[in-house]
C-alpha cells in the first residue's frame, strides 16, 4: 500500500506540469462515459458503431450550438455589466463585514480601542476598488489562455467513443499470450474505476445540489437550485472550490439581505455543514466506495495531494490512487504467480529453440 502512495503522489507530481492536456482528457473521460451507454443501446440496435458514434457526437454538438446560440447574447450582456455586477456585490460583503466588525467592536471593547474596524474598511475599500482592475482582466486572460486545450474536449471524446475498443485491442495484443487473462482483467478493472468514480462524482454533485438548494430555499435566498448547482460543481475542486461557492453564495445573501445579517450567517454554516457532511459523510460513500477507497485513505490522499501537487492533487488524488491501486493488484498478482511466469518462459523457449539448454545424452 505504501508503494501504491508513493506512485501515486509521483503521478499527481507529473499530472501537475502537463495539467493544459489533464483537463481536456478528464473532461472527454467523463462526457464519454456518460454517451457510451448510449451509443451502446444504438449498436444493440443494430446501427452500425461508427454511425451511432458519429450521431451522437453530432446530436450533441447541435444541442451544445443551440445552447451557446440561446445563451451568448444574454452572457454578452452580462459581460458588459460584469464589473458594475462585481462592484454590486461586493458592496454588499463590505457591508456584511462592517456590521461583523460593529458587533465584535461591541462585545469586545478592545477592538474598537485598536481601531481594528477603521483599518479593515480601508482595506476593504481599496480592495473593492482594485478589484475589476486587478482580477477580471486576469481572469479574462486565462479563460482565453485555456480556450486551446478546452477545444480538445470533443475532439478526444469522439475518438475516445469511435477507437476505444481498437486501442484495448492493441493493448492486449502486444503483451505475451501468458498474462493475456491478466492483462483482460486489468483493462476492464481499469475502465470499471474510472466509470465508478465519474459516476460517483455525479452523485456527489447530486446531493450537495440538493442539500445546498433545500438550505438556501429555506433562507428565502434566490435563486436557490442554481446558487446550490454552481457551488456544487465548484467543489468538485475539493476545499478551494467549496470556500469560492460559499463566498459566493454569502455575497449575494448580503447584497440582497443588507438589514438582515443573520440570513449570510446562516449561508455560512449551510455550507460549513454540507462541508463537513462531503468530507465524512458523501465523498467517502460515493467516489470512495465506488472506487473500493477506504475513508480513512480518502482523507489522507486529499492532504497528500494537496503538498505534493497542490489544487491538481486535490482534484485527481482519488482517482489516480483508483487506477494505481488496480494495476499494482494485477501486477502483484502477476509477480507472485509462478505459473504464470513459467507459462511464460515456456512460451518463449518455444518461439526461440536455440535458447533451450541441450539435451542430455542417456
Amino acid at each position: 500500500m505504501l508503494l501504491t502512495i508513493l506512485i501515486t503522489c509521483l503521478v499527481l507530481f507529473l499530472f501537475q506540469k502537463i495539467i493544459w492536456l489533464v483537463v481536456p482528457g478528464l473532461l472527454a473521460l467523463m462526457i464519454y462515459y456518460c454517451l457510451r451507454p448510449l451509443v451502446e443501446r444504438l449498436v444493440f440496435r443494430g446501427v452500425s458503431h461508427d454511425m451511432a458514434v458519429a450521431g451522437t457526437i453530432g446530436v450533441v454538438v447541435l444541442m451544445t450550438i443551440g445552447f451557446l446560440f440561446l445563451a451568448v447574447p444574454s452572457l454578452l450582456t452580462r459581460l458588459a455589466m460584469a464589473q458594475n455586477t462585481v462592484e454590486h456585490y461586493l458592496g454588499g460583503g463590505q457591508t456584511l463585514l462592517r456590521k461583523t466588525i460593529q458587533t465584535l467592536e461591541e462585545v469586545a471593547p478592545v477592538l474598537k480601542r485598536a481601531s481594528l474596524g477603521h483599518q479593515l474598511d480601508l482595506q476593504l475599500q481599496q480592495f473593492g476598488d482594485q478589484f475589476a482592475e486587478r482580477y477580471l482582466g486576469r481572469l479574462a486572460l486565462g479563460l482565453v489562455e485555456w480556450l486551446p486545450s478546452l477545444l480538445l474536449v470533443p475532439y478526444l471524446t469522439y475518438f475516445l467513443l469511435k477507437d476505444s475498443v481498437r486501442l484495448k485491442k492493441f493493448l492486449i495484443q502486444s503483451i505475451p499470450n501468458a498474462f493475456f487473462e491478466k492483462s483482460l482483467l486489468l483493462c476492464s478493472r481499469l475502465d470499471e474505476s474510472l466509470h465508478s468514480f465519474f459516476q460517483g462524482l455525479l452523485v456527489l454533485a447530486l446531493l450537495d445540489t440538493v442539500c445546498l438548494a433545500s438550505g438556501l430555499l429555506v433562507l428565502g435566498v434566490s435563486p436557490a437550485l442554481l446558487l446550490g448547482l454552481i457551488a456544487a460543481i465548484l467543489s468538485w475542486i475539493p476545499y478551494i472550490g467549496s470556500v469560492v461557492g460559499c463566498i459566493l453564495v454569502v455575497l449575494v445573501a448580503a447584497t440582497d439581505f443588507p438589514n438582515h445579517p443573520s440570513i449570510a450567517y446562516s449561508c455560512l454554516a449551510l455550507f460549513l455543514c454540507v462541508r463537513l457532511l462531503d468530507d465524512f459523510v458523501f465523498l467517502p460513500l460515493t467516489v470512495g466506495r465506488k472506487l473500493h477507497i477506504h475513508p480513512l485513505l480518502s482523507v489522507l490522499m486529499f492532504f497528500l495531494g494537496a503538498t505534493v501537487a497542490g489544487g491538481t492533487g486535490l482534484v485527481l488524488a482519488l482517482p489516480v490512487l483508483g487506477v494505481v491501486s488496480v494495476a499494482a493488484d494485477i501486477v502483484a498478482q502477476v509477480v507472485m504467480d509462478g505459473g504464470l511466469r513459467a507459462r511464460y518462459r515456456a512460451a518463449r523457449a518455444l518461439a526461440f529453440p536455440a535458447n533451450l539448454p541441450p539435451m542430455q545424452s542417456l
